[in-house]
């Protein structure tokens, strides 16, 4: 097996380490087996010779390779280079955990500040219309939790208590343009209204005032 896990969080010389010790693992590189000149790892690795030469002395470090004076680097245990090997993949495994946690994060942050500024340019459009078209009504239901039920408009004075003025009511299936102020109001009837936002407010405490 190659390895194509590599980690800029690594220094070049431990990646080399971490590579040489996979190939010992794999039975590429022997025990016993002498190490190419450091000169041609360098270029086996793409790297200069004192990278080369860090990289061995971190697998003589951990045991994994000897450096036998006037002869050479051989290799020494493939069950530590298959530990050293093994516990970096795991190190890998958790960085890389991590770092989709973070991502993920990051992408939910995002998708909220986005949900975020398209609920305020919503709530921003909507005001704008109702203030430069202050007849597109709102609506309000009456359910039976609604007070002030079985009265009539005129009884309510609704436009002088809310600055609202009622252009419509529902009742099931049919629509009354225009109620008159004797229309009584019940359980299940929809408001439809013109006026500003303060209106709104204002109609909403009128019948629903624990709200």
């Amino acid at each position: 097996m190659e390895s194509n896990k590599k980690t800029v969080s690594l220094p070049r010389y431990q990646q080399v380490a971490v590579e040489i010790a996979e190939r010992i693992a794999e039975g590429r590189y022997r025990v016993g087996e002498k190490i190419h000149a450091r000169s041609t790892l360098a270029s086996n690795f793409n790297v200069s010779p004192e990278t080369a030469r860090k990289a061995i002395n971190v697998l003589v470090d951990l045991g994994i390779m000897e450096v036998r004076h006037g002869s050479g680097a051989y290799v020494l245990s493939k069950e530590k280079a298959q530990a050293y090997y093994e516990q970096y993949q795991d190190v890998q495994s958790i960085q890389e955990i991590k770092n989709e946690i973070v991502s993920s994060i990051q992408r939910q942050r995002n998708e909220l500040d986005d949900i975020s500024q398209k609920l305020n340019q919503l709530v921003a459009k909507t005001k704008r219309v109702h203030h430069s078209a202050p007849f597109v009504p709102y609506e309000l239901t009456l359910t039976e939790n609604a007070q002030l039920l079985g009265q009539t408009i005129n009884q309510l004075n609704i436009w002088h208590e809310t600055g609202a003025t009622i252009v419509a009511l529902q009742k099931g299936d049919n629509l009354v343009l225009s109620p008159g102020p004797y229309a009584k109001l019940e359980v299940g009837n929809i408001l439809f209204f013109v006026g500003n936002e303060l209106g709104f407010q204002r109609m909403q405490n009128l019948f629903y005032p624990d709200k």
